[in-house]
């Protein structure tokens, strides 16, 4: 058991920084951490559910069998040499103890103090209370996912082509994909492409049986981009045959059909959840103030009246420098960001360099729709088509933390070969609920 230290601890003991979450956050900040201090500066520690870093951006991919899933996944162990890492949830802080209770992967509660603490436990799925999203929609979030969406898509192409009723016909062939964001308007892009390529396998179906269907509330698809984006990524899904249906969502979810907003009735097996997401859990828990959701923090990512104790990332409500007022997106470039800003604020506080406020310029984002097909606004210069798609995978190949060559050559293999499209059957749908998302540990 990892126990608390009190006050017979030797003078001359080495800090603890303790790091909750292993996300752009959390492993940006440890690794500025490990660069900026000498070896026996501090002790770093970092708690998180898994042994490695997921690169979410490509998780699109990882569901359609153009990347392999360990590909997506930087080791923990291997990246940050000088971090122990504890797997396991924060069921709770203490802060005027200085501990955190964590639960361990078997389920065992341990103890672990701190002399900094950084909060940077991402995200959770945002289920919107819809009646029965969390029994029978599809989240997107997690490698274990985009595994089960890939096998459960090609799943439905087999039954469907098995089935005598024309009615389990059209709802196995029919993928609804609520949430045009980013991940929504990714997945259903990606998604559609594999479908395509699946028929190959299936003679017993026609392409104009498989209908993919895009659903978001707002006017446009990628509301937080830019027109000149957003104009373009709804021509090339329309044009590749996808239904796009705009100020509309779902209002019910059942395991044989998704009831929308407007009244409508669509027979499906697949409805695939997209929203967004939320602060985790936790960020409540620890009994700090918020704002919509997240941490209140200062221009130093530091906690108000707590200055060991600092907050990156979606669970952090940083001030927006480009917006006074506001504060910042819930966006992987500002989670990576502001991790190496509260680790080099951290050594700072050590005598390791100096105290720096957030300062960000956004440079753009980038939107892959598969195939030879992307968005992106380097600069805020709008690029479509084939130019968009080279700057997409040179984006995520420089962002990437690790694994970069594997990825590009997944890429390559892709390009070069047929993907080989199989069922593996290896997570299920138990693992996969919804429902069970928003449950602290």
């Amino acid at each position: 058991m990892i126990v608390g230290r009190g006050a017979s601890d030797p003078v001359g003991r080495r800090p603890r920084i303790v790091v909750l979450g292993a996300g752009f956050a959390g492993y940006s900040c440890l690794r500025t951490l490990e660069s900026r201090l000498p070896p026996n500066a501090a002790e770093l520690i970092v708690v998180n559910p898994a042994d490695h870093m997921l690169y979410v951006p490509l998780l699109p991919e990882v569901a359609a069998g153009i990347l392999e899933p360990r590909h997506v996944a930087v080791p923990l162990r291997a990246r940050l040499p000088r971090t122990g890492v504890v797997l396991g949830n924060v069921a709770g802080v203490d802060l005027q103890a200085q501990t955190c209770t964590v639960m361990d992967i078997e389920g065992r509660p341990r103890t672990l103090s701190w002399d900094r603490l950084v909060v940077a436990c991402g995200s959770v799925t945002r289920l919107l209370s819809v009646p029965g999203v969390g029994e029978h929609a599809l989240g997107f979030k997690s490698i274990a996912e985009a595994v089960y969406l890939r096998d459960h898509v090609l799943r439905q192409l087999e039954l469907a082509e098995q089935a005598d009723d024309p009615v389990e016909r059209a709802a196995r062939t029919t993928f609804v994909v609520v949430g045009a964001g980013y991940t929504g308007t990714e997945v259903v892009g990606q998604g559609h492409l594999l479908t395509r390529k699946g028929l190959r396998q299936f003679p017993g179906l026609r392409p104009e049986e498989v209908t993919w269907i895009l659903l978001d509330l707002a006017p446009k698809v990628l509301p937080g981009l830019n027109p000149s984006l957003s104009g373009p990524a709804l021509r090339v899904l329309r044009h590749r045959g996808v239904d796009v249906r705009l100020r509309t969502t779902v209002s019910e979810v059942s395991s044989t059909c998704a009831r929308l907003s407007d009244g409508t009735q669509i027979p499906t097996r697949t409805v695939v959840w997209c929203v967004g997401v939320r602060p985790d859990p936790l960020v409540q828990a620890v009994g700090l103030p918020t704002r919509e959701g997240r941490l209140v923090v200062n221009d130093r990512l530091a906690v108000p009246g707590h200055p060991d104790v600092y907050a990156a990332g979606d669970v952090a409500a940083v001030p927006d420098p480009a917006r006074p007022g506001e504060i910042t997106a819930m966006t992987a470039q500002h989670a990576q960001r502001q991790g190496t800003l509260a680790g080099s604020n951290i050594a700072a506080s050590l005598g390791h360099g100096h105290n720096q406020p957030y300062r960000y310029r956004e440079r753009g984002f980038v939107v892959d729709l598969g195939g030879l097909q992307a968005v992106a606004d380097p600069f805020h210069i709008p690029v479509t088509g084939v130019v968009a798609k080279a700057i997409t995978r040179g984006y995520h190949l420089a962002a990437l933390p690790a694994g970069r060559v594997r990825v590009a050559l997944d890429w390559v293999a892709d390009t070069c070969a047929e993907r080989p499209l199989v069922q593996f059957g290896l997570v299920s749908e138990t693992a996969v609920r919804l429902a069970d998302a928003d449950r602290m540990p």
